[in-house]
C-alpha cells in the first residue's frame, strides 16, 4: 500500500492537550512534518505509559522546533497568550483544538459543577481557541487552517455520558459554524471524530483490546480493534494540509467503522 508524507516546513502549529495521548501524536506527526510546534496544555509531562520525554523534547530531539507553553483551555486569555506565543514564530498557521476532559454520569447524577467543568474545558476551549487563531490569522491575512477533535459523540449518543456527549455535539456545530463564517478569509475549520481510542483519556490499550475481544462494547468495532492516537494524527493532518484545500466544515470519522451501522 502507498504512503502520504506532509510538508508543514514553515508553519506553526499550536496542538492543545498536546502532552498525552491523541495530542501528543498529532504534536509528534507535525514535528516529523517541519513544522514549529507549540504544545498547549496544562502540563508538559506526559500521561502515557510507553512515553518519558515530554511532546517538545521528543521533537527537538529529532531535530525539530517545538515549545511548551502553559495552558488551560477553560481560560480564554491562557488561549490567547499561546496564540500571542505564536507570534515569535510567524503566526499560526494551523490549530488543533485538541484538549479535552472525559467523566462519566447519567442525567439524573451530573451535578452543575462537573457540567460546566466539561464544558468550560471541551466545548469552550474549542470556541475560543478557533476565535483566538482565526483571530491571528485574519490579521495576517494569509489564512490557515483549524482543526477541532470532535467524538462519534458528537452524533451518537452513548450511555452514561450525556455531559460527554452534549460537549462534542457542541463542538460538531462550532466547526460547521466557524468554518462558514471564516471562508471568506480563507481559513478552513474540520473536525475529526475519533471513535473507542486507547489512551490514558479514556480506558488504557489492554482493557480497550479485552474489550473488543469480549464484544462488550455497545455495538462492535468493524475493524475488530481499537484505535490507537496515532491512527488519528494521519487525518488531522490531512485536513491541515493544502491536499484539503477545498475541505471544510466537515468532520471526518477515525472510528474502525463504528458508525456505520
Amino acid at each position: 500500500m502507498g504512503s502520504v508524507a506532509y510538508d508543514f516546513e514553515g508553519d506553526t502549529v499550536i496542538v492543545t492537550g498536546g502532552s498525552s495521548g491523541i495530542g501528543r501524536a498529532i504534536a509528534l506527526a507535525f514535528g516529523n512534518a517541519g513544522a514549529t510546534v507549540i504544545n498547549a496544555d496544562i502540563t508538559p509531562e506526559t500521561k502515557d505509559a510507553d512515553a518519558s520525554k515530554p511532546t517538545h523534547e521528543v521533537i527537538q530531539d529529532d531535530g525539530g522546533r517545538a515549545v511548551f507553553v502553559e495552558t488551560d483551555v477553560s481560560e480564554r486569555s491562557d488561549i490567547e497568550s499561546v496564540v500571542e506565543a505564536a507570534r515569535e514564530f510567524g503566526g499560526v498557521n494551523v490549530m488543533v483544538n485538541n484538549a479535552g476532559w472525559f467523566t462519566r454520569g447519567d442525567l439524573f447524577s451530573v451535578d452543575a459543577e462537573t457540567f460546566h467543568r466539561i464544558h468550560d474545558i471541551n466545548s469552550h476551549g474549542v470556541f475560543f481557541g478557533c476565535q483566538a487563531a482565526a483571530a491571528d490569522m485574519r490579521d495576517r491575512g494569509d489564512g490557515g487552517a483549524i482543526v477541532n477533535t470532535a467524538s462519534i459523540s458528537s452524533t451518537h449518543a452513548q450511555v452514561d455520558q450525556i455531559p460527554y456527549d452534549s460537549t462534542k455535539g457542541a463542538i460538531k456545530m462550532i466547526t460547521r459554524g466557524a468554518a462558514l463564517e471564516l471562508a471568506g478569509d480563507d481559513i478552513r475549520v474540520n473536525a475529526v471524530a475519533p471513535g473507542h481510542i486507547a489512551t490514558e483519556f479514556g480506558s488504557g490499550a489492554e482493557q480497550k483490546e479485552e474489550s473488543v475481544e469480549a464484544g462488550d462494547l455497545m455495538k462492535p468495532i468493524p475493524l475488530a480493534r481499537p484505535g490507537y492516537p496515532e491512527d488519528i494524527a494521519p487525518a488531522v493532518l490531512f485536513l491541515a494540509s493544502e491536499q484539503a484545500g477545498y475541505v471544510t466544515g466537515e468532520m471526518v470519522y477515525v472510528d474502525g467503522g463504528w458508525q456505520t451501522f
